[in-house]
C-alpha cells in the first residue's frame, strides 16, 4: 500500500522550512523514525524522521525548495510485500549483516497501523481558498470550500443570533457576524462579543490582520539601470522580517537612552579574566548585563510582562529566562538563556557561551529559543553609539548596549575620563510608562557602576 507522508507539525508557530537536503533517494528502503530530511527552519536546523516503514517510491521535494507543514515528501510502499521486491533485485549486494535490518522493517511495516499524520494531512489542503471577509477568522474556526450544491452548503449565515444594532457594528467594523461567538443565552451575540472578536483578531500573534498589514509596493525594474542579482531569503530570514514587521506595527515603541560608568567594572573584569579562563570560560560584558537585568526585573516586574489584548490583562511571569541576540552567518538568533535569576556570573558567562556557539553552528534546538521574558542586544563588539532596538514581542522591552567609550566627566570638581557604556531601552508604551523606562534603565546602570556587588561568588 503506498502511503504519502507529509511535513508534521514542528513546533509551537513553525509553520514551514527550507531543504537544506534530501537523505533518501528512490528505491530506498527506511525504518521507523529514520531521517529523510534536513530542513532549516526559522528558529534552528532539524532532521525529520518518517514515522512510516518502507520502500521511498518517489520524492516529491529537492534542496533549496520551501516546504510548508503539511507539503508532501515522500510516497512510501509500506508492507512485507513491498519489502521484499525491493529486497530481490538487491540480494546480490547485500551482506549477510546488512539483510538483517531488512527483516526488522518488515516485521515492523507489517504490524504497523495507519499513521495518524495521514489523516492529518488529508484535512488541510495544500492550497486554501482566499476568505473574502476583510479579518480573519478567531482561532479555532477553519474555513473550508462551499459546496457545488446548496443541499451540501453550510447553514444560512443569516441564522447568526444577533440583534440588528449588532449586525450594524459588525458590518461598520467590517466583522462577519457568523464568526463571533456569541456569549448570551443561547449563543445570543452582544456587541461585547463583537468588540472582543476584532480584539483577539488583531492581537493574534501569527501576525497582523490584513486592515493592519503594510500594503506591498511594486517595486521598479532594476534591471533598467544595471545588472542585478535576486536570492531568495532564507528561513530565517524571513521569519525575522515577519517578526519585526509585526512587532513594529502593533507596539507603539519609544526608547529611552542612559548611559553607565563602568570604569571601575571594566578593571573588576580585568582582575578576574585568568580566573574565569581557569573555569573555562570568558567574563563579557554581556554576561554581567544579564545579571544585572535579572535583578532589576525582580524589581520592575512589569518589564517581564506580556499584554493580553484580547482579555484585557496583563500576564506576569514569575520565571526570569533572558534571550540574548546573537550575530549568526544566517542572521539574527536569540537563545534563552533560563532561570538567569538563579545563577552567578560564572555560570552565566559558561551557559551564554554554549547557547552562542551552538546558535552559530545551527545545532541549537527550538526550544532553546522559546520563553523567554526580556531580551538583550549587545552590539558594543561592532561599534556605534546608540541604537533603538525593536521589542521582542510577546515581550515588552528590550535592552541596546553599544560601544563603551572614554569620555570626559565631570567629578569632584574636575573633568576625569571615564568609560562610558550606552545603554538603550526600547519598550511597549501600552505597559511601561516613561518614567518607570528611565528608573529601569537608572537602576541598571547603577548596578554596573558598583561592580563590588557583581562578583561571582556573591
Amino acid at each position: 500500500m503506498a502511503t504519502e507522508f507529509r511535513l508534521p507539525e514542528l513546533g509551537e508557530n513553525v509553520e514551514s522550512g527550507d531543504v537544506l537536503k534530501v537523505l533518501v533517494s528512490v528505491g530506498d528502503i527506511i525504518a521507523p523514525n529514520q531521517s529523510v530530511l534536513e530542513l532549516e527552519t526559522d528558529k534552528a536546523t532539524i532532521e525529520v524522521p518518517s514515522p512510516l516503514a518502507g520502500t521511498v517510491k518517489a520524492v516529491h521535494v529537492k534542496e533549496g525548495e520551501k516546504l510548508k507543514v503539511g507539503g508532501l515528501i515522500l510516497t512510501i510502499e509500506e508492507g512485507a510485500a513491498a519489502l521484499a521486491e525491493t529486497k530481490a533485485p538487491r540480494a546480490e549486494e547485500m551482506s549477510a549483516k546488512a539483510k538483517e535490518p531488512v527483516v526488522a522493517v518488515e516485521e515492523k511495516a507489517a504490524a504497523a497501523a495507519p499513521p495518524k499524520i495521514e489523516k492529518k494531512v488529508e484535512k488541510a489542503p495544500e492550497v486554501r481558498p482566499e476568505p473574502t471577509r476583510a479579518l480573519p477568522p478567531a482561532a479555532g474556526i477553519e474555513i473550508t470550500p462551499r459546496a457545488p450544491t446548496p443541499a451540501a452548503a453550510p447553514t444560512p449565515r443569516e441564522a447568526a443570533p444577533a440583534s440588528p444594532s449588532v449586525r450594524r457594528l459588525a458590518r461598520e467594523l467590517d466583522v462577519d457576524i457568523n464568526d463571533v461567538a456569541g456569549s448570551g443565552p443561547g449563543g445570543r451575540i452582544s456587541e461585547e462579543d463583537v468588540k472582543a472578536y476584532v480584539r483577539a483578531t488583531l492581537s493574534r500573534p501569527e501576525g497582523p490582520g490584513p486592515t493592519m498589514a503594510a500594503p506591498v509596493v511594486r517595486l521598479p525594474d532594476f534591471t533598467r539601470w544595471g545588472e542585478v542579482e535576486r536570492k531568495p531569503m532564507r528561513a530565517v530570514r524571513r521569519k525575522t522580517a515577519e517578526h519585526l514587521s509585526y512587532a513594529w506595527s502593533t507596539i507603539p515603541h519609544v526608547t529611552h537612552s542612559d548611559k553607565a560608568d563602568i570604569t571601575e567594572l571594566e578593571q573588576l573584569r580585568k582582575r578576574h579574566e585568568s580566573k574565569a579562563e581557569a573555569a573555562g570560560t570568558k567574563l563579557t560584558v554581556t554576561a554581567i548585563a544579564v545579571k544585572v537585568v535579572a535583578a532589576a526585573l525582580k524589581m520592575f516586574p512589569q518589564f517581564a510582562s506580556s499584554i493580553d489584548m484580547a482579555r484585557e490583562e496583563l500576564i506576569y511571569k514569575k520565571y526570569c529566562h533572558i534571550g540574548v541576540a546573537v550575530d549568526t552567518d544566517r542572521g539574527l538568533l536569540v537563545p534563552v538563556l533560563r532561570d538567569a535569576d538563579k545563577k552567578n556570573l560564572w555560570e552565566i558567562s559558561t551557559e551564554l557561551a554554549q547557547l552562542a556557539e551552538k546558535a552559530r553552528s545551527r545545532k541549537i534546538a527550538l526550544e532553546e529559543m522559546e520563553g523567554g521574558v526580556f531580551t538583550i542586544s549587545n552590539l558594543g563588539g561592532i561599534g556605534g553609539t546608540h541604537f533603538s532596538p525593536i521589542v521582542n514581542s510577546p515581550e515588552v522591552a528590550i535592552l541596546g548596549i553599544a560601544r563603551a567609550r572614554m569620555e570626559p566627566v565631570f567629578l569632584h570638581g574636575m573633568f576625569q575620563p571615564r568609560l562610558m557604556l550606552p545603554l538603550s531601552l526600547s519598550y511597549d508604551h501600552r505597559v511601561i510608562d516613561g518614567a518607570d523606562a528611565a528608573r529601569f534603565l537608572r537602576w541598571v546602570a547603577e548596578a554596573l557602576e558598583q561592580p563590588s556587588r557583581l562578583l561571582p561568588e556573591g
